[in-house]
């Protein structure tokens, strides 16, 4: 059973004070199904992507993968022949927490399981069919994320995908301000407090930094994916799949 989040019923943030600790770790699930609108749905549908466009013989690779929720879903899905999956995570405690949830048995499957401490940015992407950066590179420096994605594709082999999952901003301030109020009410049903909500706003600010779906799409195009779909939006969260070569022919 996982611990409930209460980590800013109490503490006071200063800007960009969030991170991937202890104490976020052992109340991660909680947190991040109460804060982000559809994610239980987001998860196992990446799993069913990942049937699809996996290849035999190739990696899979969840980048930001945190405790692994996208990698046991990927191994639970797929059953294609001679696919190993990658987690990587620069959080050292995300990724030992991660090693002992697989060590106790959870998520034995036909496909198994790497795990690596690393940034990112430097793990190398190669004979790839799939990846995923489920709620990612919003962390990364605005301009990296083009480093990223570059490598990305790259590494992906004809008929691979990126699963790309992010929260973003709007166009118009009209939007930005209703998706935000929208997602404000979405956190307070599910037992967050203002005060819980505005103190985790500004533990993350200066660290989570969204752009609007055109800034990813110019990105992705630039980075030589052929084709961008959005299957998910819930308020200012989507999740979006980038074609590279024939995967994108139906």
């Amino acid at each position: 059973m996982h611990r409930k989040d209460t980590i800013y019923e109490s503490e006071m943030p200063g800007p960009g004070d969030f991170v991937f600790d202890d104490r976020v770790v052992s109340v991660f699930p909680d947190m991040i199904n109460r804060s982000v609108p559809g994610y239980g749905l987001i998860v196992p549908m990446i799993g069913l992507l990942a049937r699809r466009y996996a290849l035999a013989n190739s990696r899979l690779y969840d980048l930001g993968c945190s405790l692994g929720a996208v990698s046991l879903a990927m191994q639970a899905a797929v059953h294609q022949p001679g696919v190993e999956i990658l987690a990587v995570d620069s959080s050292a405690e995300m990724i030992r927490q991660l090693k002992a949830n697989l060590a106790g048995g959870k998520g034995r499957g036909e496909v198994n399981i790497l795990t690596r401490q690393c940034d990112i940015l430097e793990i190398p992407i190669e004979n790839a069919s799939v990846v995923v950066l489920n709620f990612t590179l919003q962390f990364l420096e605005h301009q990296r994320r083009q480093e990223l994605l570059n490598k990305i594709a790259k590494g992906l082999n004809p008929g691979g995908i990126l699963v790309l999952s992010e929260k973003i901003c709007f166009e118009t301030d009209r939007e930005q301000q209703l998706q935000t109020l929208w997602h404000h009410d979405f956190k307070k049903a599910q037992g967050y407090s203002d005060l819980e909500i505005a103190r985790k706003r500004d533990a993350l600010e200066n660290i989570l930094k969204p752009e609007s779906m055109q800034q990813h799409r110019v990105r992705l195009k630039t980075a030589g994916f052929d084709h961008v779909n959005q299957w998910f939006q819930g308020f200012n969260f989507v999740s979006m799949v980038a074609f590279r070569g024939r995967g994108a022919d139906i």
